[in-house]
């Protein structure tokens, strides 16, 4: 059977535990998730906190990454908008079932710049931003009869032409400096590889760590 038909076969992994560069890793494995995984393949759980030091954990689409760290929007006065804001550290986590995968990641915030937005905002479904301004999102919605009016109000308002970005909806990025790959093991005696680094500048440390 070929080494690649079994994604916890230890000669595979060690393969991996060649790349020095975690992001290069990271793209194989999101290439694969991209293949395999029915729904959402960039779908990740971000984890913030909160002004009392609790921690919220909700699920976001990654939009894109590189050197510099890894991309998502949301509206910055919805909850997580303003815990980041206010503390700029966060963690993501991915899941990949099909593959028995994840990789969990940790560093700094902040904020990506308007035009970086505004291009992204552009790609968006015109019903997607018109949603954008229909929802004044984690408040209390009375009924979702509000939240339809919204709806149609903004449409009727942006009817024609293109619809600008909200000046509350931007997008964050994350700089890492943690990577974590996780893969599943026989026995739960399971495959760690972590990097980490001190600076966005810095080189990456690897170590691999018990299940």
């Amino acid at each position: 059977m070929p080494v690649v038909e079994d994604p916890r076969n230890p000669i595979l992994w060690g393969m991996i535990l060649e790349s020095d560069d975690p992001l290069t890793l990271f793209g194989g494995w999101l290439a694969e998730a991209e293949k395999s995984e029915l729904n959402e393949p960039n779908a990740m759980a971000l984890a913030t906190v909160g002004p009392d030091g609790m921690p919220s954990q909700r699920m976001v689409l990654l939009k894109s990454y590189d050197a510099a760290g890894f991309v998502f929007y949301t509206n910055y006065e919805s909850r997580k908008g303003e815990q980041l804001l206010a503390h700029p550290k966060a963690a993501l986590l991915f899941h990949w079932k099909s593959l028995r995968r994840q990789v969990r990641i940790e560093g700094p915030v902040s904020q990506t710049t308007p035009a970086e937005a505004d291009a992204y905002f552009a790609t968006r479904a015109r019903g997607s931003q018109i949603g954008a301004w229909a929802s004044e999102q984690s408040r209390p919605l009375e009924t979702r009869f509000a939240l339809e009016k919204r709806v149609a109000e903004f449409t009727a308002r942006h009817l024609v032409g293109t619809v600008p970005r909200p000046d509350y909806w931007s997008g964050f990025r994350l700089q890492p400096r943690l990577i974590e790959f996780w893969q599943d093991g026989l026995f739960r005696l399971h495959d760690r590889l972590e990097y980490r680094r001190a600076a966005p500048d810095a080189a990456w440390t690897t170590r691999t760590l018990y299940p």
